[in-house]
């Protein structure tokens, strides 16, 4: 990859920043929402941190963006919709106003981008439109989004700075990537159980395997944090009644920090499986794309079978034969994409993160012991035939939101 960036020209210092309109903007939303958000938990709740100054003094070093080393991926689990912004009402309230060093997150297409007011509103509190794949043939862990969400975890000088993208082939979205600088190694936040979840016991569901592409595939690997959340259900629980829109007051709220994930340690040996997957099928389609080359042109590249001479067939021309890299949220193959062995690493780095936030429940209060069996995804397969945005689960009885 530090070929491809070698050869990746630098975007140009006009675009390094979004303009004077746009941070203000930014600043004055997400700077408001945490006002609101801070004034309702400490104001109307009690609240219980731990791990906020741990946190705080990763969030502290990251406050250049052209000193960032790599980016940050917080993750947790998702109990009300008012986990984001609200959560996020912990931090001191002078972080609200600096939009450069706060999260980005993945929102509903159908909910936070109905319309032009709605979707500049969250487009400027850095949100990114994701469909859900069980109410939009768009969604899936394969959608353009994921490769934003990817790319503001990497490098910036690994991929082209393109100015908008599409969701649908049909609309425009504006990308954050366009300003590379200010966006270097940001910060993504994601609740990768796709839903509001409530759980009497705070019992987590399995973990969406889309999740294992921003640990496996950001380059270089992110920071990785994990978060639990308790107490924003009763806040908001879906089984409220009038006024459904209004929150509850008086509630305990507790959020817990974990420590910076020691990557090596928790998935590092997927990790290299997933990079000697990917290295076999990137070599494999560069040799049929210079196979195809060689039968069909080969009498005008006699000599030219390879960087050393050799017969592109044999996998000459670079070091252990290395195809060129893909780019940060780019797969070489549907083997990639939906082959055994990588899905079979994406499972198991979500089981693997969903025991991570798991270990903070245990820390964080006197909850029953977790269902073994709610962290696979086929435990949850009978909710898959229910339509309806806000349900019962027929798996636990909880209620939930937004799948």
């Amino acid at each position: 990859m530090s070929e491809l960036r070698e050869m990746s020209p630098r975007p140009p210092a006009a675009v390094s920043k979004p303009s004077l309109s746009m941070r203000m903007k930014s600043s004055m939303i997400m700077g408001i929402t945490g006002l609101i958000s801070r004034t309702f938990l400490y104001g109307f709740n009690k609240v219980e941190v731990s791990g906020l100054q741990r946190f705080i003094e990763l969030i502290d070093s990251r406050e250049d963006p052209e000193k960032r080393q790599r980016g940050l991926l917080t993750v947790s689990n998702h109990v009300s919709v008012l986990d984001d912004p609200v959560v996020w009402g912990v931090l001191p309230l002078s972080y609200a106003f600096n939009p450069s060093n706060l999260r980005w997150t993945l929102g509903a297409h159908d909910i936070c981008f109905q319309n032009k007011l709605l979707s500049a509103f969250f487009t400027h509190g850095q949100v990114l439109p994701c469909h859900r794949s069980k109410h939009s043939i768009h969604g899936g862990m394969f959608q353009p989004v994921m490769t934003q969400a990817i790319r503001l975890l990497s490098s910036p000088s690994s991929f082209p700075a393109e100015p908008t993208y599409s969701t649908t082939g049909s609309d425009s979205i504006p990308s954050p990537l366009i300003h590379p600088i200010y966006r270097r190694y940001s910060w993504v936040h994601v609740f990768p159980e796709g839903l509001v979840h409530q759980h009497p016991q705070v019992d987590l569901r399995y973990f969406k395997w889309g999740l294992a592409r921003l640990i496996l595939e950001s380059d270089p690997t992110p920071d990785i944090v994990p978060m639990f959340i308790d107490g924003t259900q009763r806040c908001m629980p879906e089984d409220r009644e009038f006024p459904r829109f209004l929150p509850r007051i008086g509630k305990k709220v507790h959020v817990s920090f974990g420590d910076v994930l020691d990557f090596d340690d928790v998935f590092g040996d997927l990790k290299a499986r997933w990079d000697r997957l990917v290295l076999k099928e990137s070599n494999k389609e560069r040799k049929r794309i210079q196979g195809t080359s060689w039968r069909f042109f080969g009498f005008l590249s006699w000599g030219k079978r390879g960087g050393d001479g050799k017969n592109p067939e044999e996998g000459g021309g670079g070091k252990e034969g290395n195809a060129t890299a893909a780019l940060p949220g780019e797969l070489a193959s549907d083997e990639l994409k939906y082959g055994r062995e990588a899905q079979e690493i994406r499972i198991e780095v979500a089981r693997r993160m969903r025991e991570e936030i798991l270990k903070l429940r245990r820390k964080a209060g006197d909850y029953a012991e977790p269902d073994p069996t709610f962290g696979f995804a086929d435990t949850w397969a009978a909710d898959k035939k229910i339509e309806a945005k806000k349900y019962t689960s027929r798996v636990d009885g909880s209620n939930i939101s937004q799948d």
